[in-house]
């Protein structure tokens, strides 16, 4: 078809997720050392435009409000000034047993920073 299949947009977030925390000065590496781990515990992707195959794409990420128990990161995906996708994905904070957490103190402090 042409087009980009419709899970890679998960990709993508992961990606920019990904970028974002490290911009900010948070290594998700060094959480998981600290012994917390952020899984996505929901997803959600609405399709507005298909990409096509060898497109360059923008994917703008951003947290609206300040993480406590779980964090929701939003997303835009665009090519040039149209919008293709918008979702979010939804994380938890847990021990390497899988156990909920409050955020690493070294993540919150980053993140306070910025509300």
């Amino acid at each position: 078809m042409g087009v980009v299949y419709y899970t890679r947009y998960l990709e993508y977030f992961e990606a920019a997720r990904t970028e974002m925390l490290k911009s900010i000065g948070l290594i998700v590496t060094d959480i998981e050392n600290e012994g917390f781990f952020l899984p996505v515990v929901s997803a959600h992707c609405d399709y507005k435009q298909s990409a096509k195959f060898e497109d360059e794409i923008i994917v703008r990420t951003s947290i609206k409000d300040l993480p406590k128990a779980r964090m929701k990161i939003e997303y835009e995906v665009f090519k040039n000034e149209i919008i293709l996708a918008v979702g979010y994905t939804m994380h938890g904070f847990t021990n390497h047993h899988g156990k909920a957490k409050r955020p690493p103190k070294t993540f919150q402090l980053v993140m306070q920073k910025y509300f």
